[in-house]
């Protein structure tokens, strides 16, 4: 990618320029944004630019448009434009353009936008121009300007803005998905708990349920669509050219001069029948391609409707299967239908215009969106996957101002992440009245989000934009975005912490004073002292001893950026150990800082969460360090022969149903073997002896893994298959000590390195490490765990050193 010309990012140049038969436009602005290009945003994996939305439109009869010219980065110039070409990002939220509308005819022409303040900041200059100031603010995504004569629409100007802190196609269409996803998922819960849409209450049922209730509604849409492209299937002519002899073809095309040209021993010298002439001789060929077209329906849209129907028909057998273990298939009804679903998916499946191969990739083609059965397919298929989109002002406003959209999935994604391990008790985002369901997320109103952590009882909340009960400000009024409230057993006080949603970033320009202090893109310093302020201000009154206490144990501001192993090194995240006042980077794919932090002030003690706010620790680093992140894989070997095969081809699969958080496949470094005391001791070789460095890993179905045959069933459940670089062995294999492992045991690579029995991986939490760690001073310790299997048991029960002859 052509790097920006020396000193373009501050100068204005004509971006683009429209000429009609009418007026010309032209728009002159800046052609790259500084902190855009600080951080390389809005780029391909290729680094170059991501292409823009840029649409030209006349609207009116009289108006013809006559050249369009727009500005080329790489190049450094305007050229011409054509219609329907790639463009370049040229728009950037919170950056002014001047707009210019030079009229070649005296004609009335007025501008006009959605948005009152940009309508406005166009106005007439004499009686030929029209001329403002275009600053979209936080507005980003498609935009239209529109001219309008006599006030009917007469030109149209579809622009695209790109956001300046975060990447357009990687964050904020993700969070736009994260928050339309994550409104859905509440109101989803809201109903099933409000009107108990199927009577399943099991959390982990949900997804399968909610796909269930839909499909109700779509399915006999679906089978009739599915029915009318059976009446015209989409096809495709292939070719096929077959070598006969040449007395055989009937007829002959032009690419045999190519095949005869490159295989003259096929030519025959004769003069009489010859009707090749070379070398003053005449030619006959011996054998000649026949050309032959068919028509087959293996086609990518074909695909398409097979994948469909076969994911519904398996999400179906899963529903089926579950609902059978729980005991709850007794409904005759619930049974019918669910066997007409299946009897009717397996029909169609039959089709002859389905009998295709299989989809590996999904391209969106016109026929999937406009051909009569394809469409209807295509979008009961986004309705399934989607489910039902839940309309409110906030989804309106989230299009446009990116702040208030980044502070709304802040607040939503801290529900996420506290969400996926504990249970949501109560929560008032969502509510019900006459005339449906409806959202009162916006900055006029106050939400409250209320967990209970299922390992130990303890309630905590989540508030956004209000206060907690008791807390308030002698002062000044303040109104955090976020405060998460623990309490905690065997403590009368809540811990309170806030966390901030700002939309600011300052990209740390070499030369700049944020550069010279900090070295790293970071928050503004005003966000952090905000924090220092909130954290001070808001105070707690005893009601008994109206004694005013600082209720705030630590205020954080949440700020878009990408890179959070670089923000480890920045002083406002380094600060959280000294003061507990800093930042978290906070964005769609960066969340872990975020995530981590959380898992630590839940699982803090009263002691420790007091500890944290009022002195430096120096021990905290050291142990998140060495023993946080499970990167070590430990899977349960069924016989002997599947180590064989495993050592043998360098892979291990396991069934993906039985990787509980699918995340972690993301973090798994390792995958040790764990030899059964079944199936292993009478050799002596029970434990875990290899190991190995993962090279990939993909899941795909059971019977694409060759290298090992698959039970009967099981052929097409979706396994993951891990490619190991090397198999290792341990000089000292780390025995079972009693114990085994059930299926898998997820543990960190410091714990697999140093533990000699198997029980040891099961330890987490800092208090238990600390305890093994000093007890192994003294010798070889014995860990006592709730449960035989260690991948079940709950809990360490205990750490002790091993008397001296026992075993």
């Amino acid at each position: 990618m052509a790097s920006p010309h020396t000193g373009s990012l501050n100068q204005s140049v004509e971006l683009l320029r429209v000429e009609t038969n009418l007026f010309n436009l032209y728009i002159q602005g800046k052609p790259f944004h500084p902190t855009v290009e600080s951080l390389q945003l809005h780029r391909t994996d290729t680094e170059q630019w991501v292409d823009a939305r840029l649409h030209i439109s006349a609207l009116s009869t009289p108006l013809i448009i006559e050249r369009i010219s727009a500005f080329n980065p790489e190049r450094g110039v305007l050229e011409p434009w054509q219609s329907g070409s790639p463009s370049f990002p040229m728009f950037y939220e919170t950056q002014s353009y001047e707009l210019v509308i030079e009229k070649k005819q005296d004609i009335a022409l007025t501008f006009h936008h959605e948005n009152v303040y940009l309508r406005h900041a166009v106005k007439p200059l004499g009686s030929m121009i029209l001329c403002g100031i275009l600053n979209f603010q936080n507005e980003v995504g498609l935009t239209e300007l529109e001219l309008r004569s006599n006030g009917q629409p007469m030109f149209q100007l579809q622009l695209e803005v790109f956001p300046s802190k975060m990447d357009y196609k990687q964050d904020y269409q993700m969070i736009l998905n994260d928050v339309n996803q994550q409104i859905y998922n509440l109101s989803f819960d809201f109903l099933r708990k409000t009107y108990h849409l199927t009577g399943l209450k099991e959390t982990r049922n949900q997804s399968l349920t909610e796909f269930f209730t839909i499909l109700q509604h779509v399915f006999d849409q679906l089978v009739q669509a599915v029915e009318r492209i059976k009446a015209s299937p989409h096809a495709q002519l292939q070719v096929e050219n077959r070598i006969v002899d040449a007395s055989r073809v009937k007829k002959a095309g032009k690419e045999n001069i190519a095949f005869l040209t490159k295989r003259p021993q096929l030519l025959i010298p004769d003069e009489k029948l010859g009707m090749i002439a070379a070398h003053d001789q005449r030619f006959r060929p011996s054998h000649a391609l026949e050309t032959k077209r068919h028509v087959h329906y293996d086609t990518m849209e074909n695909r398409f409707i097979r994948w469909v129907l076969l994911r519904i028909s398996t999400k179906l057998k899963d529903l089926k299967v579950r609902l059978i273990e729980k005991n709850r298939l007794q409904d005759p009804l619930l049974n019918k239908r669910l066997s007409y679903m299946q009897t009717q998916l397996q029909r169609l499946l039959n089709l002859d215009f389905l009998r295709v191969g299989e989809m590996r990739q999904l391209s969106i083609t016109l026929v999937l969106q406009m051909a009569p059965g394809y469409r209807e397919v295509y979008r009961n298929y986004l309705m399934l996957m989607k489910g039902l989109s839940i309309q409110s002002d906030l989804f309106r406003l989230s299009m446009k101002d990116l702040a208030q959209l980044y502070e709304y999935w802040c607040f939503l994604k801290i529900h996420d992440l506290l969400n996926r391990k504990y249970e949501l008790l109560k929560q008032d985002i969502i509510k019900v009245n006459r005339t449906g369901v409806f959202v009162t997320l916006d900055k006029s109103q106050q939400a409250r989000m209320v967990y209970r952590n299922p390992k130990n009882d303890e309630i905590f909340t989540l508030y956004y934009n209000t206060l907690p009960k008791g807390d308030r400000s002698p002062t000044l009024s303040q109104r955090p975005d976020n405060v998460l409230t623990l309490k905690k057993n065997d403590a009368a006080a809540e811990y309170k912490y806030i966390f901030d949603a700002k939309y600011r970033l300052n990209p740390a320009y070499e030369g700049t004073f944020y550069y010279d202090k900090y070295k790293l893109p970071g928050p503004e310093e005003d966000d952090i002292n905000t924090m220092h302020r909130y954290r001070d201000a808001i105070v707690y009154e005893d009601g008994q001893s109206r004694e005013m206490e600082r209720s705030m144990f630590g205020a954080y501001v949440l700020f878009p950026y990408h890179n959070e192993e670089q923000f480890r090194e920045h002083r406002f995240y380094k600060s959280i150990e000294l003061v507990n006042v800093g930042a978290f980077p906070f964005l769609p794919n960066s969340t872990k800082l975020m995530e981590d932090f959380l898992d630590e002030i839940i699982m803090d003690s009263p002691e420790k969460a007091y500890e944290r706010s009022t002195r430096p620790r120096g021990t905290k680093d050291y142990y998140r360090n060495k023993f946080t992140g499970k990167n070590v894989l430990v899977g349960s070997l069924r016989e002997a022969s599947q180590l064989d095969a495993a050592l043998k081809y360098g892979f291990y699969h396991v069934p993906l149903a039985n990787i509980s958080d699918h995340k972690l496949l993301t973090q798994f470094e390792y995958v040790a073997l764990y030899q059964s005391r079944g199936r292993f001791q009478a050799n002596g070789d029970a434990g875990i002896h290899w190991y190995g460095k993962i090279a990939d890993w993909k899941v795909i179905r059971r019977k694409e893994i060759t290298e090992r045959p698959a039970r009967r069933g099981t052929e097409e459940q979706l396994y993951v298959k891990f490619t190991v670089e090397k198999w290792l062995k341990r000089e000292r294999p780390i025995v079972p000590g009693g114990r085994g492992i059930y299926t898998l045991l997820y543990t960190s690579k410091y714990m697999f390195d140093r533990a000699l029995e198997i029980a040891e991986l099961k330890l987490e939490t800092e208090e238990d490490l600390l305890q093994w760690r000093e007890q192994r001073r003294r010798g070889p310790v014995h860990v006592e765990l709730d449960h035989e299997q260690v991948d079940l048991a709950s809990k360490v029960v205990g750490v002790r050193v091993v008397e001296q002859g026992e075993k």
